[in-house]
C-alpha cells in the first residue's frame, strides 16, 4: 500500500510540473506573439531611394507598401523565412533563409518615418553581399 501511495505522488509531482511546464511555455509564446516589426510600421509607405554609402553603387528606388520591405532588398521577389533577432523601438534585425538557397542579415535603423539606415550581408544568388544604404522617403508611387 505504501508503495502505491509513492507511486502515485510520484505520478502527481510529474502532471504537475508537465502542466506548469506547458503554462510556462504558453506565456513565453504569448510575449513572442507581441507586435513584431512595429518600428516598420511607422515608416511612410511610398517611393524610397536607397543610397549605398560611399561609392559601393548608385542609388535604388523601391516602391514600398510597408517597411517590411527594406528587410529584403536583395531577395525581394522571394518568400524567405524570418528569424527576428532584435525587435526595438529604434531597430529591427533580422535574418531570413529563402528557399532558393539564397540568405541574409538585415539591420534597419529608424531615424524618423522618411529616413532609415540600412545594413545588410548575405548571399545571393551564389555571391556574398554585404553593403550599408540610407533609405528615404521620396514620394508617392508613380502608377
Amino acid at each position: 500500500m505504501a508503495i502505491q501511495r509513492l507511486q502515485m505522488r510520484k505520478a502527481a509531482r510529474g502532471c504537475v510540473l508537465a502542466i506548469c511546464a506547458c503554462f510556462g511555455f504558453a506565456g513565453a509564446a504569448g510575449v513572442a506573439q507581441g507586435p513584431a516589426l512595429a518600428m516598420l510600421d511607422r515608416l511612410e509607405p511610398g517611393l524610397w531611394e536607397v543610397t549605398p554609402h560611399g561609392a559601393q553603387s548608385s542609388a535604388a528606388q523601391l516602391c514600398i507598401d510597408n517597411g517590411r520591405k527594406l528587410i529584403q532588398i536583395r531577395h525581394a521577389r522571394e518568400a524567405c523565412r524570418r528569424f527576428v533577432v532584435e525587435d526595438t523601438a529604434g531597430a529591427v534585425v533580422v535574418q531570413y533563409t529563402c528557399p532558393t538557397g539564397g540568405y541574409g542579415h538585415t539591420k534597419v535603423r529608424f531615424e524618423n518615418p522618411r529616413l532609415v539606415q540600412v545594413e545588410t550581408q548575405g548571399i545571393d544568388n551564389g555571391l556574398p553581399f554585404n553593403f550599408t544604404a540610407e533609405a528615404r522617403r521620396t514620394g508617392s508611387c508613380g502608377r
